[in-house]
């Protein structure tokens, strides 16, 4: 069998957690429309019949805050490609490529693992500057344009990182695709919601914490699913516009949350919602 570790690495928003969910098959990692959404390396698992890939969802490198944040993110990216077998740099062709593209390709050069340019987002029409990535292509093993949105070439992206996995033994069991557990995966489907429905700086200034998971019985003697969560920002005036006029924002990103939640598990779910000013708590994040 092959079985490896595959970095993904790009500047942010270029559609990386989109392309893990693709390649594991299911949803493993939050996305948005806003950049920084990752915050964290989350590792989702491909099971195939050549092999196990373990795919490393990596923070995008960000130049243009200089917060902790931002530094604990970028810290985390970069720390992500210690001992990968391989490295996908996804690149959005809808971008020109800038500081922080260079400053990816700069860092790749220090790194032994072999590298493979994926070229996102072939499904817009006619990118802009597809021809400048494509001309990044020397500098690769191999070049693979794919739509992680659409799956298209995703097959062939497979084909592409097994070809270059050495071979051992299955690291993750069978019935596991990631490396978090349910409170840190509650916690990051809250952070989506709170992405989505705010705007601005707002989501940068907030996380989530899950206190409580737990299983109840409910009418007609179905299972509920029982979620106690706290969105935690760090100031006073961004908790009163997460709450909402008369708690219309809070009840909205719950509603997502809990239909989402539903819709997984088949099950009905309780969600109890909670916003706390903490301005402390960038300092938790490892």
């Amino acid at each position: 069998m092959k079985v490896g570790f595959v970095a993904l690495v790009g500047r942010s928003n270029t559609g990386k957690s989109t392309l893990v969910n693709a390649l594991v098959g299911t949803k493993v990692a939050i996305t948005t429309p806003k950049p920084q959404t990752t915050r964290q390396a989350i590792q989702g698992v491909h099971h195939g019949e050549e092999g196990q890939i373990i795919f490393v969802d990596t923070p995008g490198i960000f130049r243009k805050k200089r917060d902790k944040v931002t530094a604990r993110m970028n810290q985390a990216a970069k720390g992500a490609l210690e001992g990968v077998d391989l490295i996908l740099n996804v690149v959005d062709p809808t971008r020109a490529i800038g500081e922080e593209e260079e400053d990816i390709l700069r860092l790749l050069k220090d790194v032994e693992a072999p590298k493979v340019l994926v070229i996102n987002k072939i499904d817009e029409p006619r990118p802009r500057y597809l021809e400048d990535y494509r001309a990044l292509s020397t500098d690769f093993a191999q070049t693979v344009e794919i739509s992680a949105l659409k799956g298209t070439h995703i097959k062939a992206l497979l084909t592409a990182v097994y070809a270059r996995l050495p071979e051992g033994e299955p690291i993750y069991p069978e019935h596991q695709i990631t490396n978090i557990d349910n409170k840190t995966w509650y916690a990051e489907l809250i952070r989506e919601k709170v992405f989505l429905s705010l705007y601005q700086e707002i989501p940068y200034t907030t996380t989530v914490e899950v206190d409580e998971i737990e299983r109840r019985p409910s009418k007609n003697n179905k299972e509920m699913l029982y979620v106690k969560a706290r969105i935690l920002t760090d100031d006073d005036r961004h908790k009163r516009m997460i709450i909402g006029a008369g708690g219309m924002m809070i009840r909205k990103i719950g509603t997502m949350v809990r239909k989402e939640l539903e819709q997984i598990h088949g099950n009905p779910v309780y969600l109890e919602l909670e916003v706390e000013t903490d301005p402390h708590w960038p300092e938790r994040l490892q």
